[in-house]
C-alpha cells in the first residue's frame, strides 16, 4: 500500500496515474511514487481519543510498544464490537442509522462544519475528509465541466461534497441512511443557494434518506466517501457492487485502508473508546476493494492516498473494464 510521509502539519495527496509525473499543487502534494512509511506523530491525551468514534481515522497514543503490549492484555475491543452487535441484533446498517441519527448526527455535524467546540483530533479529521472532498472533486473535473452531470454522492452526510457539486450545475442525488444527515445538507444546501448571483448554474440536488443497497437509478458517476469503514469486506463488497450497478462511467470511493500499520493504529485507538461511540470501524485492503470491483467488471483508473495526523483514506477512480476513460 503506498504511503506518504509528511510533516505532522501538512495533509498530502498521492494521486498515481498512468504516466510517471510529479508535480504541487496549493498546499497538497501529488507523487507518482511512494515514498517511506508514515511516522508515529505527536500523542494525543485520551480524552481527545475517546472522540475518534468509527472514521477513517486511527491514532498512536503510548509511549513505547512495552506500554501498548500490556494496554492491549488488559482491554478487550473485540468484547466490545460483540456488544455493539448485539445491541442492535448483529445489523450493521441499523448501528449505523441509530448512530447517526443521535449523538453521531451531533458529533460529525460540528466535525463537518465550521464550529470550534471541536478538539484537535475532530480538527485534524475535519482537515482529512475535506481533502478527500477536494481530491474527488479534483478528480471528477478532469473529466470536463459538470454542469448537467448526473451524479449520485452515496453517503452524503451534510452535504460536503453535494453542494459544490450542486454549485458547479452537476445535477446531484445527495443520499445517506441517516435521516437527521440528510434533512442537514438539504438545509445547508438552501442557504448555499440563496446566496447565490441569480445567473448561477446551482441545481439544487435531490434529497434521499436511503442506505447504500436501496439506492436506485443512472448516474454517469457514483461517489461513496468514508462510508465503507462502518461495514466488514463481505458486506462492502456488495454495496461495491450495487454502486457500480448504478455509474455508467466512473465510480469514486474512499475507505480507510488496511495495513499491517493502520491495523496497529486502530487497535491503539479502540483503547479509548469514548462513551459515544455506537459504530465498529472496518479497514479494508486496496486489493480486496480492486477484486470487488473486478468481480463486476470495473478497474481502477486512478489511486490517491490522502493523510493527516489522525485521518487515513484511500480514494479510487474506477471505469468499466474496456473503457477508454
Amino acid at each position: 500500500m503506498p504511503l506518504t510521509a509528511v510533516p505532522s502539519t501538512t495533509t498530502a495527496f498521492s494521486l498515481r496515474h498512468s504516466h510517471t509525473h510529479t508535480y504541487t499543487h496549493s498546499s497538497s502534494l501529488y507523487l507518482h511514487r511512494a515514498t517511506p512509511p508514515l511516522r508515529l506523530r505527536a500523542l494525543p491525551s485520551a480524552t481527545d481519543l475517546s472522540s475518534l468514534d468509527a472514521a477513517p481515522a486511527v491514532a498512536a497514543a503510548a509511549t513505547s510498544v512495552a506500554a501498548l503490549a500490556a494496554a492491549f492484555s488488559l482491554s478487550d475491543p473485540e468484547r466490545r464490537r460483540r456488544q455493539q452487535a448485539e445491541a442492535t441484533d448483529g445489523d450493521e446498517k441499523a448501528a449505523v442509522r441509530d448512530y447517526f441519527n443521535s449523538t453521531g448526527f451531533e458529533r460529525w455535524r460540528k466535525i463537518y462544519g465550521s464550529s470550534n467546540e471541536v478538539n484537535r483530533v475532530q480538527l485534524d479529521i475535519r482537515v482529512g475528509h475535506a481533502q478527500t472532498v477536494e481530491a474527488a472533486l479534483r478528480l471528477l473535473r478532469d473529466a470536463g465541466p459538470l454542469a448537467g452531470t448526473t451524479i449520485c454522492d452515496a453517503g452524503c452526510g451534510t452535504g460536503s461534497l453535494s453542494i459544490p457539486l450542486a454549485r458547479e450545475g452537476a445535477i446531484v442525488l445527495a443520499s445517506d441512511i441517516s435521516a437527521a444527515m440528510v434533512t442537514e445538507a438539504q438545509r445547508q444546501a438552501e442557504t448555499a443557494l440563496s446566496a447565490e448571483p441569480p445567473n448561477s448554474p446551482f441545481q439544487m440536488p435531490k434529497f434521499e434518506v436511503s442506505d447504500l443497497e436501496s439506492l436506485n437509478g443512472s448516474f454517469d458517476t457514483v461517489v461513496c466517501l468514508d462510508v465503507l469503514i462502518h461495514y466488514p469486506q463481505e458486506k462492502a463488497d456488495d454495496m461495491i457492487a450495487h454502486l457500480a450497478s448504478l455509474a455508467k462511467k466512473r465510480l469514486l470511493l474512499s475507505f480507510a485502508p488496511k495495513t499491517l500499520y493502520f491495523d496497529f493504529l486502530k487497535r491503539v485507538g479502540e483503547l479509548f473508546p469514548g462513551p459515544s461511540k455506537a459504530t465498529r470501524a472496518y479497514l479494508h485492503a486496496e486489493r480486496d476493494v480492486e477484486q470487488a470491483l473486478r468481480k463486476v467488471g470495473w478497474r481502477i483508473k486512478n489511486r490517491g492516498f490522502i493523510s493527516t495526523q489522525f485521518y487515513f483514506a484511500k480514494l479510487v477512480e474506477a471505469v468499466p473494464i474496456g473503457s477508454a476513460a
